[in-house]
């Protein structure tokens, strides 16, 4: 028996009213000349307006965003509100919880809905790779531009040595310790570009996308081979299995959902659309780095009194192919209902808008289906991965 939602101290629930999300651009491509503040406002600017809410009502503006530098800085959740021609009044906040920064986002709209506090908020993430890179420096644990942040600290090295906190190493690890051959891992990115290919052609993304710059739809997934993705080179000599064909894709991309209280409902006449049922997060070893996901989802379902079996369609990041291959051997749920309209490593991963985009195509893709529970999480730098469980209403 499914328990009433177990994350709130009082009755207060928070519903998603909407969601929506730019396309994808690829690195390079179509989106790659907006400055990051105007794809965070486009679909800022778009949410307002697809919603009767008077914008000056909004109570928070909550945006995800990682390597806040550059056309970055400065608030980016706050410089986008405003880039939007929207009210002065309304203040907003960036969130960095590194991959699933505007997953946590969502959280803390909806912690503050749940409180009673607040009762509107728009909340997303934005990321725009081309411009502000994603570096091997980054990927082993390095801010861009920053020195290693490990070094030098007395304590981390007292407790973790020397190890590596190196997202290759960790997808490799994934790969060896569960038994998942390269060959695998190309077969499962081969199905994440046909599903993204033919949910794009079946129009399945059309009413959660909002064109920007002559852009309509996305530009990441493509008809590659087996053959094509053999003929790659690793990532480097101590990584054999992790190539660029298994792993996400940098991308520029934006989305934005509006979260609301049973008050605001009211006052707006708005029809909800889910019901936030669960929301979680959980710390797992560091130097794995890439696999919370599996004791985070486990201890969610347990939390919110649910199996597996309860939930009709899953989004997880696919920063890896080893990270969802190993979650999907741990948990043992359905291939078909996991990232059914395909994922990062054809959609594109653009980091702290990674979780809203996630959740956005997660709630049409219930509505698509006639599906009541969808369950989101992904894997985090520092070893962490978020949950959230939401009801189609």
């Amino acid at each position: 028996m499914i328990k009433a939602p177990t994350n709130q101290a009082s009755t207060n629930q928070a519903y998603i009213v909407d969601a929506l999300r730019s396309p994808t651009g690829r690195r390079k491509g179509g989106l790659s000349h907006v400055h990051a503040i105007d794809l965070g406002a486009h679909v800022l600017k778009a949410l307002v307006e697809r919603n009767a809410i008077p914008a000056e009502d909004y109570d928070d503006v909550i945006f995800g965003c990682v390597d806040t530098i550059g056309s970055q800085a400065g608030d980016i959740a706050r410089t986008a509100w405003l880039a939007a021609g929207l009210p002065l009044n309304v203040p907003g906040t960036t969130v960095d919880r590194q991959c699933g920064s505007s997953q946590q986002a969502l959280h803390f709209a909806a912690q503050a809905v749940m409180s009673g506090t607040q009762h509107v908020v728009a909340v997303g993430g934005v990321q725009t790779m081309t411009q502000i890179p994603i570096s091997s420096a980054m990927l082993a644990g390095q801010p861009l531009g920053f020195p290693d942040p490990f070094s030098g600290s007395k304590g981390w090295r007292a407790r973790f040595g020397d190890q590596p906190v190196n997202q290759f190493y960790a997808a490799q690890r994934i790969a060896d310790h569960w038994g998942i051959r390269r060959a695998d891992m190309e077969a499962f990115a081969l199905e994440s570009h046909r599903r993204a290919l033919a949910a794009i052609e079946a129009g399945h993304f059309a009413r959660e996308i909002v064109p920007l710059e002559g852009v309509e739809r996305d530009e990441t997934p493509r008809a590659t081979t087996l053959d094509k993705m053999a003929a790659l080179e690793p990532v480097g000599a101590d990584y054999p299995s992790i190539t660029a064909a298994v792993s996400s894709q940098t991308c520029d991309a934006s989305a934005a959902l509006l979260v609301v209280s049973e008050a605001a409902l009211k006052r707006y006449g708005l029809t909800p659309r889910a019901r936030i049922h669960h929301l979680s997060v959980l710390g797992d070893d560091p130097i794995w780095h890439l696999t919370a996901p599996i004791p985070a989802t486990r201890a969610a379902l347990k939390k919110a009194g649910m199996s597996l079996s309860d939930i009709d369609s899953v989004e997880i990041n696919e920063a890896f192919a080893s990270v969802v291959m190993a979650w999907l051997k741990e948990t043992g749920y359905d291939p078909a209902r996991t990232n059914p309209n395909g994922g990062a490593i054809a959609l594109g991963h653009p980091l702290g808008a990674t979780g809203a985009r996630l959740m956005t195509s997660l709630l049409h893709e219930l509505e698509r289906t006639g599906g009541r529970f969808g369950l989101q999480t992904m894997c985090e730098g520092g070893g962490q991965a978020n949950v959230t469980i939401i009801e189609r209403l």
